[in-house]
């Protein structure tokens, strides 16, 4: 199988950036929902622990290895492996987070997503979509490709959401094995009913009612960023491209793992091609490199997280050969075991 197949970036970057957008929304605390963590409340620090991992290479908040409890490396070793093999250093965007950041960052003064069934998820929408624009002019002005990715746990399921409020008839894919769908579709289906109740229009005004804070920041930064932009992860970064296409934005290129592809819960393929926006998928070929943690992505664990595809489409974009993002991967998560 070809490394990279689909809608690859034609481009040739001389200044080019890999950026994580992070946030919580409280839906990952609600148990069986998101297997980003190793509990459900633990899974609010998971975005700090990336950032951590991704900067310095080690977690230093907590006393954990950074793997799944079945020994799967987290997509964060992927990123770090990817950035300390093109010298390019992260940079992280707080979009809104519960716990502090430990590593430099950009702020974009957000708040954790609430529980859309109960109340307005992201009443700042707006004005962190304006952020977004701001950051992203900034960014303009330093880099000529910017690969952003994203880490939220939950956010596939206030993807589904605004996906959902935005017409499409979208299934969303999960971290774990088996996906959660039933308890997803349950949840949609309260947040949709609450929004039925007084509908909105307005693609920012949806992503308030039933979004996450990575959204808006994402769409803004879509918005004004002058290069080449790839949007890096699966079916979050499709809800972003739905959003942008509803306010009549033109739609960056996205890259996520083959792992997101071939997850039969979802339909992100599909989901692409009613949106009208280009999507690659990086083939690792992780079941062949001998690591059993690596292998359970092929078995559909984790598949993609905090930019792993992007990272590796950018070191491919960049000249490196598929075995040597192979080979440094797999150096990477075995110097964790």
């Amino acid at each position: 199988m070809p490394f990279i197949t689909g809608d690859v970036p034609s481009c040739s970057p001389e200044r080019p950036i890999f950026s994580v957008i992070l946030g919580n929304t409280l839906l990952s605390t609600i148990p069986g929902l998101s297997g980003a963590g190793p509990d459900p409340e633990k899974t609010l620090l998971t975005p700090n622990l990336d950032a951590e991992l991704v900067t310095t290479g080690r977690i230093t908040s907590l006393p954990l290895k950074p793997n799944t409890p079945t020994g799967c490396p987290t997509p964060a070793t992927i990123a770090r492996a990817m950035t300390e093999l093109t010298g390019i250093p992260p940079l992280f965007i707080n979009a809104g987070l519960k716990n502090r950041m430990t590593v430099p960052f950009i702020d974009a003064l957000g708040e954790p997503g609430n529980d859309p069934r109960k109340g307005d998820a992201v009443p700042q929408a707006k004005t962190l979509y304006a952020h977004g624009r701001e950051i992203g002019r900034f960014l303009s002005r330093t880099s000529d490709l910017l690969v952003l990715g994203e880490c939220v746990p939950g956010g596939t399921t206030s993807a589904l959401c605004v996906l959902r409020a935005l017409g499409y008839p979208a299934s969303v894919s999960s971290s774990f094995v088996k996906n959660p769908v039933n308890n997803k579709e349950a949840l949609c289906q309260e947040a949709l009913a609450r929004l039925a109740k007084k509908p909105v229009g307005d693609p920012l005004e949806i992503v308030c009612r039933v979004g996450d804070p990575m959204i808006p920041v994402a769409a803004g930064i879509a918005e004004s960023y002058a290069g080449t932009l790839v949007l890096a992860g699966g079916t979050q970064m499709l809800a972003v491209c739905a959003v942008l296409k509803a306010m009549g934005r033109p739609l960056p290129t996205v890259a996520t793992t083959i792992y997101v592809k071939e997850d039969r819960s979802a339909n992100v393929e599909e989901l692409a091609s009613r949106i009208g926006v280009g999507i690659c998928y990086v083939d690792p070929s992780f079941g062949t490199l001998g690591h059993p943690g690596l292998a359970r992505y092929c078995e559909g664990e984790v598949k993609e997280g905090t930019g792993a595809g992007g990272a590796m489409c950018l070191a491919y974009m960049m000249g490196y050969t598929p075995q040597q993002i192979q080979e440094k991967i797999l150096a990477t998560v075995e110097a964790y075991s």
